[in-house]
C-alpha cells in the first residue's frame, strides 16, 4: 500500500507540471493587449505607427503582429526598455480559429522580412555576439540571423 502511494504521488508530480504550463489562452488583438499594458505602466504612454506592425510570419495566410516596444514612449522616454542589444520585439501569430498567442520575444535592433527559397523569413539584426563576434562593432557589422517560423516555433536558418 504504502509504495502504491508512493508511486501514485510521483505520477502527480509529474503530470501536474504539464498541466499548469498547458496552453497559453488565446488574446483577441495584440495591439490592444500591449498598450493597455503599457497604459498601466505608464502615466503617459504614447505609441507611433510602428508599434505594431501586421504581416504574416509564418506563412500560413493569416495575418501576424509584431510589436516594436522601441516605438512605445513612457512617460517621456522613448523605448524604456531598450538597451546596446535593441528593443524588445513580442511576436504573435494568429490562428483559425481565431485570436492571437505570443510565440516569441526577442531583443533585436529590427528586423527585415524576406523571401529566402520561396518562404518568407525573418532576417533579425542583433548583437554581434549572438554570431560569436563579441568584439565586432553593432553599428558596422550587427549579427544577421535569419529565421523561419514553423508551426509555433522558431527556426534558425543561419546566422552571419
Amino acid at each position: 500500500m504504502k509504495s502504491l502511494l508512493i508511486a501514485l504521488n510521483i505520477a502527480v508530480l509529474l503530470v501536474t507540471p504539464v498541466a499548469a504550463f498547458g496552453q497559453q489562452s488565446l488574446i483577441s488583438d495584440p495591439e490592444i493587449y500591449e498598450k493597455k499594458h503599457f497604459q498601466e505602466q505608464c502615466s503617459k504612454a504614447n505609441f507611433s505607427d510602428g508599434f505594431v506592425i501586421r504581416q504574416d510570419i509564418n506563412n500560413d495566410g493569416l495575418v501576424d503582429a509584431v510589436v516594436n516596444e522601441g516605438e512605445l514612449t513612457c512617460d517621456g522616454e522613448k523605448g524604456p526598455q531598450c538597451n546596446d542589444d535593441g528593443c524588445t520585439y513580442n511576436f504573435y501569430l494568429q490562428v483559425a480559429e481565431g485570436g492571437y498567442f505570443m510565440i516569441a520575444t526577442a531583443q533585436i535592433y529590427g528586423y527585415d522580412f524576406v523571401k529566402r527559397f520561396g518562404n518568407m523569413v525573418l532576417a533579425m539584426k542583433m548583437h554581434p555576439r549572438f554570431c560569436d563576434r563579441p568584439d565586432a562593432d553593432k553599428t558596422k557589422e550587427p549579427c544577421i540571423v535569419t529565421a523561419r517560423v514553423r508551426g509555433t516555433k522558431f527556426v534558425t536558418i543561419s546566422k552571419k
